[in-house]
């Protein structure tokens, strides 16, 4: 009859852990032994992560005992007896996950059962944690959790004396999960039987610490070794032993590489293969450093004594030196004699700086990858230093932002599209024969059918639209307006003879004295004012249009009373010209005087501030008008009758939407501007 195992600890619903005296039964008979209610064990609490259970569950809940005691086995170096390796933690997932899978055993409560060994209930109970955070997915102090109420001895180093740095399986369970969180263990990558292999001393003794790191023993080259000796007390030649065995005609490079010994061979072919850039060297000269640099590998010699601490010289210029290969998707690999201790202290190190690790998680993550890593004082040493490393990492990240930022920006030149063209593009010809040569089409280009669309557009006057345009931003006329421009001005004498000083031209006139320059020659939106003056000049005569602003059809049938047609003139500026350009003035102002005031309601105020600009009525007179209202309305102010109801009415508003000229700007119309077709660089044939 077994011996009572203490209360279960409840890892899930049906995972549970628990120890038992030492030695601790078979599982067969705790199997057999399962049904008797006299043999049911003690459940702890449960976890509040977990759905509690009644009495009558437990009263007739089956167990299933099972143990890793004498399957995954610590061989220690010294005194050290954990944690076990990587690989056996990829085991022990396994079979955990087997059995939960196992159809025959759905029914069952599983137990993970240890004997009460100090060393093995911490490996088993660390295997469980592991396998709850790794496959389970769950947070270091959710797995932890179950346990935390048992006490457990601390791990220790490989050292001989007695252990002064301790650690525990909580900081395993962190020290896994930051390298999981940082991508530096994947178990879906790992490769159980490549580990296993390497890892023994006639292998090659190395490990993965990360996707990066490779931590090895050093290789051993007897032959080189030999030699080495020999040459030093032999400092004029070789020693006639060497002599006779390399021979005279014999390559010693050849003859160093058939001496090799095996681990060192798979060390060479090894690191060749898995892109490893550098080898960093810690130790004394056991081999040649060449057979590396002959592969491509750089090599790197960083020596301290074996069981001392490195120096910050040291330890800045390694984690320099592999920061650059590891940014770059290279592996460095790091030996010292045994790559056990000043292997793991350099690593460690980098662990801290590069990613936050705290010193018991960098040792513990490097035990279980490489069990013991970081001998005797150097722990103390990472211990003290890690606040160190990390004040370099804030500081080294620092001066890379600040280098970025007082980077000088790129210059960038902006590539500037051809000018749109009218010429003709020739069509190439290839000559299959000189009877019938094959036309070959250019590539079609949007900007051609644009400029045919826009070209037929242009052609087609706009129908009038409401003045609502206020006359500083009103779009300019086109340079081909320069005729009614001066028409304009023969009109602009007459209403402001009393103003000389005004008699100027607008911009569009003096810029055909000038000439016309590249930005005019731009394309511009059609207004009402350009449509009406393309409208005079194609009928030519000034009677048809003194009829037309005398029609009182227009102003009842739907024309608005603030639309007033413009009027035609001559081109001259002399005789009859100029007395029907008074006639048509005079016209034009009993016309607005016989249109009744517009009366609009007030508007509902507007939730957002109106973007009109409103600034106050200037006190210089307008000098130049866009339109035959703004001429009327400024030659009936002249002659004092701005007081009837008809031009005040109208006028009311007009500092609030006509924007009055300044000292700086005169209120004529804006220079014309083109755009540049949107698909111009595109027009190229190639």
């Amino acid at each position: 009859m077994p011996s009572k195992c203490d209360p279960l600890c409840c890892f899930g619903d049906r995972l549970y852990f628990t120890t038992f005296p030492q030695p601790a039964p078979s599982p067969g008979v705790l199997n057999r032994l399962a049904s008797d209610p006299n043999s049911r064990p003690r459940v702890r609490p449960r976890s509040r992560a977990f759905p509690p259970i009644s009495a009558e569950e437990d009263a007739n809940a089956t167990y299933y005992y099972f143990t890793i005691d004498d399957q995954l086995l610590y061989l220690s170096f010294f005194q050290d007896w954990g944690p076990l390796n990587i690989a056996m933690v990829y085991k022990s997932c396994i079979l955990i996950h087997e059995l939960l899978e196992d159809k025959d055993l759905a029914g069952y409560r599983l137990v993970l059962y240890s004997s009460n060994d100090p060393r093995r209930k911490a490996n088993a109970a660390l295997l469980m944690a592991l396998y709850v955070m790794i496959v389970q997915r769950r947070a270091p102090w959710e797995a932890f959790h179950p346990v935390a109420e048992m006490e457990f001895m601390p791990f220790r180093d490989a050292g001989r004396g007695p252990s002064d740095f301790n650690l525990n399986i909580q900081d395993c369970l962190w020290g896994i999960w930051k390298a999981m969180q940082n991508g530096l263990c994947d178990m879906n990558e790992f490769d159980v039987e490549d580990y296993e292999f390497y890892e023994k001393v006639e292998n090659g003794d190395w490990n993965w610490i990360t996707p990066n790191f490779i931590a090895f023993a050093s290789p051993v080259d007897q032959y080189w070794i030999k030699r080495e000796k020999e040459a030093k007390e032999n400092p004029t030649g070789l020693a006639s032993s060497t002599r006779s065995s390399l021979g005279s005609s014999i390559n010693s490079n050849l003859a160093l590489q058939r001496k090799l010994p095996t681990p060192y061979l798979n060390c060479l072919e090894y690191f060749e293969k898995r892109n490893v850039k550098l080898v960093v060297r810690l130790n004394t000269q056991l081999y040649d450093r060449k057979t590396f640099m002959e592969r491509g590998i750089d090599h790197m010699e960083l020596y301290f004594d074996d069981g001392t601490n490195p120096t910050d010289e040291i330890v800045r210029t390694f984690i320099d030196v592999s920061d650059r290969v590891v940014e770059s998707g290279g592996v460095v690999a790091v030996h010292c004699k045994a790559g056990l201790g000043r292997t793991g202290t350099l690593i460690g190190a980098y662990l801290v700086w590069k990613y936050g690790f705290t010193a018991n998680e960098a040792i513990a993550f490097m035990r279980i990858v490489r069990p013991g890593s970081v001998v005797g004082p150097q722990q103390q040493y990472l211990y003290l230093k890690q606040l160190e490393w990390s004040k370099w990492a804030a500081l080294d990240e620092v001066r890379k932002i600040q280098a970025v930022a007082s980077a000088p920006a790129p210059v960038v030149t902006p590539a500037t599209p051809p000018a749109d063209t009218d010429e003709e593009i020739p069509l190439p010809t290839t000559p299959t024969s000189s009877a019938h040569p094959t036309t070959i089409l250019p590539p079609v280009t949007p900007s051609r059918h644009v400029a045919a669309a826009a070209a037929k557009a242009k052609a087609i006057a706009p129908p009038g639209q409401p003045r609502k345009t206020p006359n500083a931003k009103r779009a300019a006329h086109d340079s081909d307006d320069e005729e009614d421009s001066d028409e304009m001005d023969d009109v602009l004498p007459e209403l402001h003879s009393n103003a000389p000083a005004l008699r100027a031209k607008p911009k569009a006139t003096r810029s055909s004295t000038r000439g016309i320059t590249a930005s005019e020659q731009r394309p511009t939106r059609v207004t009402r004012s350009t449509a009406g003056a393309a409208a005079i000049r194609k009928t030519g005569t000034a009677a048809t249009g003194a009829s037309v602003a005398s029609s009182p059809t227009k102003q009842t049938t739907g024309q608005r009373p603030n639309k007033i047609p413009r009027l035609a003139t001559g081109a001259g500026k002399s005789g009859p010209t100029t007395s029907k350009a008074a006639a048509t003035s005079k016209a034009a102002t009993q016309t607005l005087a016989q249109i009744p005031p517009r009366r609009t309601p007030n508007p509902p105020p507007s939730p957002t501030a109106s973007r009109l600009p409103t600034l106050a009525p200037s006190r210089r007179q307008p000098h130049h008008a866009n339109s035959l209202s703004e001429v009327a309305t400024a030659a009936a102010l002249k002659k004092g009758t701005a007081g009837s109801t008809s031009s005040d009415a109208w006028m009311k508003n007009a500092s609030a939407v006509v924007v009055p000229g300044t000292k700086s700007e005169r209120p004529n119309l804006r220079s014309v501007r083109r755009r540049r077709s949107s698909f111009s660089s595109a027009d190229v044939v190639a």
